[in-house]
C-alpha cells in the first residue's frame, strides 16, 4: 500500500488519528506531520515517522509528498473557529490557502484520496430553510463565521475536484462534518467554542468544580467522542466510492446536550469517582456565544448511515464514565 500523511497531528483530532491509522495500516506507513509549533505527542514522535510540515508553504508540501510517496493525506491542520475570528488573516492562510495547497499538491504528486473534516460550523443561519433540529444533510448554507465560511469552500472544493471534467483531475475527496468533539488524551482547546464541555469533565476530575463556562445554560450544540470522530474518518476514506453520492459534506452525528445537561451527567457520573457537590458557574464570552448559536441543535446524518454505514458507538453517559476514569488515572500517573 501506498504511504499515509496526516497533516495537524499535534491536534486534537490527529493526536489520536495517528495511532489508530498506525495501528490499522502499520507504523511505518502512516506520517505525521506537525508545524512545529506544538509538539507531537510522545507516543506519536517515538512510534513511526514523522515531519515538520508548514501547509502554506507549497514548496515543502510538494517534497514532502514526493519524498515519502503518500497516496492517501488525512488534512486535519486548521484554525478552530474562535482563533479564526481573531486572526482572520492566519485563519485564511491556513484554512482557505493551507487546503488548496494540499489538494493541488495532491494532484501534482498522483496522490489519490484526500480525507478532509469539515463541521457543523458550515450549516446556517436556520430559519424556515434550514431546521436548526435535525438539520439535513443537503441544505442552504450561508454562515456566519470565517471558520465556518472555510469550511463551506472545503465542502465545494471537494465536489469540485471529485467531479472535475478534466481527466488529469482525479483526486477522490471525502469529508464529515464533525460536531464538537470530547476526548480527555489532549488539553482542551481554549479557542473552540465547543471545547466547554471538556473544560467542564476536565475541571470536574480536577478541581470539582467549572467556574467558567462560557455560553448560556440552554444553549444546545451536538457532540461526539472522539473514538467515533476516528471510526468515521477511516470508516469514510474505506468506502466504496462507487456508493458515495456525496464528498466532502457528510453530516454525522452521536448525541446533542446544553450545558446544564451536561453538568447532570457529570454529576451523576461524577460520583461514582468520588466527585461530590459537583458546581458549575458561568462567565459568558459573547463571541463564543455568537458562534454557538449560528450553529445546529442537531444534524440528520441519514446520508452517511446509508451511504457507508455510520453508526456511533458512544452514548454521552458512557462517554462522561470512560473521559471520567481516564482523567483519574492520568492524574494518579497509571497512564
Amino acid at each position: 500500500m501506498g504511504k499515509i500523511l496526516v497533516t495537524g497531528a499535534a491536534g486534537q483530532i490527529g493526536s489520536e488519528l495517528v495511532p489508530a491509522l498506525r495501528k490499522k495500516y502499520g507504523y511505518e506507513n502512516v506520517i505525521a506531520a506537525g508545524s512545529g509549533r506544538t509538539p507531537l505527542a510522545r507516543d506519536i514522535a517515538e512510534a513511526g515517522p514523522v515531519i515538520s510540515l508548514d501547509i502554506t508553504d507549497y514548496s515543502r508540501l510538494q517534497e514532502a509528498l514526493a519524498e515519502h510517496g503518500i497516496d492517501t493525506i488525512y488534512h486535519m491542520s486548521g484554525l478552530l473557529s474562535k482563533s479564526a475570528e481573531d486572526n482572520r488573516r492566519l485563519g485564511f492562510n491556513v484554512n482557505y490557502l493551507g487546503l488548496f495547497n494540499v489538494l493541488e499538491a495532491s494532484i501534482a504528486n498522483n496522490v489519490g484520496k484526500v480525507i478532509v473534516p469539515s463541521s457543523i460550523a458550515a450549516l446556517g443561519p436556520f430559519g424556515m430553510e434550514t431546521p436548526r433540529q435535525n438539520t439535513p444533510n443537503d441544505t442552504r448554507q450561508r454562515p456566519r463565521t470565517m471558520y465556518g465560511m472555510a469550511k463551506v469552500n472545503g465542502e465545494l472544493w471537494a465536489d469540485y475536484y471529485s467531479e472535475h471534467e478534466d481527466q488529469e483531475v482525479n483526486l477522490d475527496v471525502r469529508g464529515v462534518r464533525f460536531p464538537g468533539l470530547l476526548t480527555w488524551k489532549t488539553d482542551p482547546n481554549p479557542a473552540g467554542t465547543t471545547d466547554y464541555a471538556n473544560y467542564m469533565i476536565f475541571d470536574a476530575v480536577r478541581k470539582g468544580r467549572y467556574l467558567e463556562c462560557p455560553l448560556g445554560a440552554d444553549t444546545r450544540l451536538p457532540m461526539m467522542y472522539m473514538p467515533d470522530a476516528i471510526k468515521a474518518l477511516i470508516n469514510l476514506a474505506e468506502a466504496d466510492r462507487k456508493r458515495l453520492e456525496h464528498h466532502g459534506d457528510y453530516n454525522v452525528a452521536a448525541y446533542s446536550f446544553t450545558p446544564d445537561e451536561l453538568a447532570g451527567v457529570v454529576r451523576k457520573v461524577g460520583s461514582q469517582f468520588g466527585i461530590s457537590d459537583f458546581q458549575m458557574e458561568f462567565k459568558l464570552d459573547p463571541v463564543r456565544q455568537r458562534i454557538a448559536d449560528s450553529w445546529a441543535d442537531s444534524m440528520d446524518d441519514s446520508a452517511a448511515r446509508s451511504e457507508w454505514g455510520w453508526k456511533p458507538d458512544w452514548s454521552l453517559e458512557r462517554t462522561v464514565y470512560d473521559m471520567m476514569d481516564n482523567l483519574v488515572k492520568k492524574q494518579e500517573h497509571k497512564i
